[in-house]
């Protein structure tokens, strides 16, 4: 019983450790979301994307949704179709296509140190199927683009026809595309020159991407939290039965008693008295 004690008992300290963990997320993403608000009020328009997020460094998280320039050219031998994205209610594609960048506001200085000129994805908008994003033109020379910022996501999964990919990560775009690159991806919001309107037959604009959390806890991590402790705390409660059945005296039924309590009978019967007859 004291093995087993000990046994629970760590299981119980693990899950209270993991409990406390999903807390401490749940504060650090409520004050990632403040501070995201706060950034964005603060913001006076957009900012050079080398001076916001250098290429192949570390995304922070309060650059989500911050605006940011950059110019360079578009590769539209490159570009893909973001499966399975919802707009307004309908699930579509995003048009996904690299920029080969030219300026990031830092005259090159941001990658001096690598390999050549960055690739950025740049996200252009939405459209509701891939007839659709055949359709669209790929602007052609420099264009001088502004947009939101938003965090490289998870490499994909699915099994896709080529041309089409279910995830926008950057880590395996840098296969496809070349590197250097950035570690986030641009949401356009403006283009000089301009690209077709939504009405005109190009892509529907997205909106500004945001940390979802709000400003305060994260309910989804505190649930989580909760169902941590409420594990760590049956295996307490997991040992005490057991200690009480233990002074109880309940033993496991031997065959025997099981098949009594089946039959609803005895667990031993004697023989009947044996009678001879003359």
């Amino acid at each position: 019983m004291i093995g087993l004690l000990l046994v629970f008992l760590l299981a119980a300290a693990v899950c209270a450790r993991l409990g406390v963990w999903q807390l401490d997320r749940s504060h650090q993403r409520a004050e990632l979301a403040a501070q995201h608000e706060a950034a964005e009020q603060l913001a006076t328009g957009p900012e050079s994307l080398g001076t916001l997020l250098p290429p192949q460094s570390t995304f922070p998280g309060e650059l989500v949704g911050r605006q940011a320039r950059v110019e360079g050219e578009y590769d539209a031998a490159g570009q893909l179709l973001v499966t399975g994205r919802a707009l307004d209610g309908r699930t579509g594609y995003l048009v996904l296509t690299p920029l080969h960048v030219i300026d990031d506001g830092t005259d090159g200085a941001s990658w001096a140190g690598l390999s050549g000129s960055p690739v950025l994805p740049v996200v252009r908008g939405w459209v509701p199927t891939p007839d659709d994003a055949a359709a669209l033109e790929v602007p052609d020379g420099v264009v001088r683009l502004t947009g939101y910022l938003q965090a490289s996501e998870a490499a994909g999964e699915e099994v896709l026809p080529p041309g089409q990919t279910d995830a926008i990560s950057t880590g395996e775009l840098v296969n496809a595309w070349g590197g250097p690159m950035y570690t986030g991806y641009l949401v356009l919001l403006d283009s000089d020159p301009p690209q077709l309107s939504a009405q005109d037959g190009g892509p529907a604009p997205l909106p500004r991407p945001t940390i979802e959390g709000g400003t305060g806890l994260n309910l989804q991590n505190l649930f989580y939290a909760l169902q941590w402790w409420v594990f760590g705390g049956f295996a307490v409660l997991l040992w005490l039965r057991l200690v009480r059945d233990e002074m109880r005296g309940v033993r496991r039924p031997t065959r025997g008693d099981a098949t009594a309590g089946i039959a609803g009978l005895p667990a031993e019967i004697d023989p009947p008295a044996s009678t001879s007859t003359h």
